[in-house]
Order: structure tokens, then sequence, then C-alpha cells
């Protein structure tokens, strides 16, 4: 029987960590708040028991495969869910799954829409050809104006479908009165980092572009008289990596290498924020938006990016945060130098503007809401999604 609710299938390779797998649980849970149906469609992954226990429908797909033939073979999958399920809008997040979902769209004459997460690279015409599939949209949503305008520039889509939705954080996990005291200290406990220590977090993959290495040399910068400061870096690594080795080599050569700290992955993102005194986005490549930026500064922490992509449009510099010249390491350390002497009260100053800046622009529910509107633009009359 066919739904009278209106029927949302979300199309994305995996259940992963990312920001694309939690911003598709985030509006799975808006479209069931909103009067909808909710389906993803992906491969396995962490999220599927959040999906189902908020009452989303999840189908198991092999999504996350570039090979033609599978996603040839995706393309039939996903037809027959749309006609089973009486899918009114598709919504897709990545290339490869987005050429099956577009196919099977098309056949079923279903509405189609895309968001950019990315920043594609175009180093040949067939690479050019492959991410096209993302513009074909009746509606294009990019995360950051700086997408928007590299889909405007480079890819001619039109003003008409194209709408700029940033990311959002939750501003009731990441709220800096209500963290407990003992999640903080168990995981300095579990970092072993001496109270003494000032800390500078790193958020981030360790890989070369998220700028790590540049952080280094600029700690290698900074006067003696600042010893007590420490860099954090959070996020997946391995010690036997080459990147993480090259690092440490780096650091050993600078004498730096007591003050680096690789921590991994960390599963309460608020409480590490909260032990950090700054925290630094130093991304070699323009990042297409920054959810760890919003994230640091609802906990009213002051943050240091490089002045490029997505990521420094969240920051008014030298009011909710500063930045600096992208790949500039002694730019870097005279910044940090520079924060490292103003008074705690200051820091914390910049930290409150920063978090009434995040509550004004990039809160979780400003990115489900705006998203709604956009079904909402191609959806019958009758079959509205409500808002608030």
């Amino acid at each position: 029987m066919k739904s009278e609710k209106p029927v949302i299938l979300q199309v994305l390779p995996a259940l992963g960590t990312g920001g694309v797998e939690r911003g598709t649980v985030e509006m799975a849970q808006a479209i069931i708040n909103a009067g909808g149906v909710a389906i993803v469609a992906s491969a396995d992954g962490i999220w599927k028991n959040a999906l189902e226990r908020m009452g989303a429908v999840y189908i198991n797909l092999p999504l996350n495969s570039k090979k033609p033939w599978v996603i040839w073979k995706n393309q039939f999958a996903l037809e027959k869910v749309i006609k089973d399920y009486h899918v009114d809008i598709v919504h897709v997040r990545s290339r490869a799954p987005a050429w099956s979902a577009w196919l099977a769209a098309r056949k079923s004459i279903v509405h189609f829409i895309t968001t950019w997460h990315g920043v594609f690279s175009e180093t040949w015409r067939g690479k050019r050809w492959y991410n096209q599939v993302m513009t074909k949209g009746e509606r294009v949503i990019a995360i950051s104006h700086y997408i928007a305008e590299r889909l405007k520039n480079n890819y001619e889509v039109k003003e008409q479908i194209l709408r700029v939705i940033p990311r959002g954080v939750d501003l009731k996990s990441f709220d800096p009165e209500h963290l407990l005291g003992d999640r903080v200290a168990d995981i300095a406990q579990r970092w072993r980092i001496p109270e003494s220590k000032k800390i500078i977090l790193l958020p981030g993959r360790l890989t070369a572009w998220k700028g790590h290495e540049l952080l280094v040399r600029a700690m290698a910068k900074i006067g003696s008289e600042h010893q007590d400061w420490i860099c954090v870096f959070v996020g997946p690594s391995k010690v036997k990596d080459q990147f993480t080795q090259k690092l440490m080599l780096l650091a050993e050569q600078l004498k730096v290498r007591d003050r680096l700290y690789f921590v991994g992955n960390c599963q309460d993102m608020p409480a590490a924020l909260t032990l950090a005194n700054i925290v630094v986005v130093p991304s070699l490549k323009p990042e297409p938006f920054g959810r760890v930026v919003i994230e640091a500064q609802a906990m009213e922490k002051p943050v240091v990016v490089a002045n490029h992509g997505g990521a420094a449009e969240t920051v008014i510099d030298g009011k909710t945060g500063y930045v600096f010249e992208p790949g500039n390491s002694d730019a870097l350390a005279d910044l940090l130098q520079q924060l490292m002497e103003q008074s705690e009260a200051d820091l914390k100053w910049v930290g409150r503007l920063a978090r009434e800046d995040v509550q004004e622009h990039y809160t979780l529910e400003q990115m489900q809401q705006a998203t709604l509107k956009v079904y909402n633009e191609i959806l019958p009359e009758t079959k509205q999604l409500m808002l608030l």
C-alpha cells in the first residue's frame, strides 16, 4: 500500500564514522520527526542499530563499491527499494552510489537530490565526467559557500537549484555547561597528560594534508618560555604508519618530540575539547566545511584555522577565532605565541563569542530544517514535511 507520508531514501557508501554518515543519521531523525518515512541504503556500519532504533528503514547494499558491474547491479536493487517503499525523493551524498541512485530514480520517475560533501579532484576528463553525476539533482546542496562557488564555476550549477546548507553541531552534546568533570579527567588520565600542561589540540586523521607537520614545525619555532604547551593529535593513527613515523622523526630532529601526544581515536570529543586550551585546524588543502571547527567553538574554545576553504567561513578573525596563511609555519607559530601570551580570561571571551556565533548560524536544528525545506520545495503540497 502506498504511504501517505513523504518517503525519503538517503543513499551513501557505508555507515562509517565520518561527517557524511553522521549527517545522514541526523537527517533520518529529522525526517521521522517531521512526519516522513526515512530509508537509508548503504553498506553496513556502526550506525545501523541507531537508525533502526529511531524507526528508520535500513537497506544493506554494497554501495561502497566503485566497480562498474556492482554500480550497475545496485541500480536495479535501488529500483526495487523505490518501488517497494513508494519513495518520493532519493537523496545521495557520494559519487559511486549516486550513479546507481540516479539511474534508478530516472527510470522510476522520482525526485533526485544531491549533497556535495567533498572537494573532488578533477585531474583528468574522465574524473570530471564521473563527478558530474552529483550535479544532476533537482536541487544540489553545498555544505559551504566554498563548495557552492566551485560548483558554479567548475560545473556550471545554476543558482536556482543550488542551496548552501552548512553542517550543524548538536549544542546539547557540545555544551561546556553540561559536561561532567569525570569524563575530562578520565581522558587526561588515559592520555597520560600532566595537569601542569597547556594543550593545543589538533583533531583529524593523521594524513599529510591535515597539517600535522606544519604544527610540529610551528611548535619548534615558539619561544622556550612556552615549554609548558604541548600538542595533542586526536584521530586515527598507527604507530607503525609511515606518516606517523615521519612526524615522530621530524619532531625528534626539531627537539619537540616530548611535547607531542598521539592519542588515536576519541569517542568523547566534547570532553577532549574541554581539555584543550586552543584548537588548531591547519589543513594544507581547503576543507569542504570542517565540522571540528564548529564543535570546538560550541565548546567555547579559541580556534586557529588555515585561511581557506569552508573551515575559514566559520571563523570571524580576531573575534570568534583566528586565521593564518595556509602552509605558513612562521605565521602559525607567531599566532600561537600571541595566544599563549594572552590571559585565560581573554581566551575564554573569544570562546564565548564563538559559541554565540555557532548558536546563530551552525546548529544541528538549522541544518535539519533547511534540508527539510529543500525536500518540501519538490514534494507535492499533499505530502509536505512538518517544519518547526
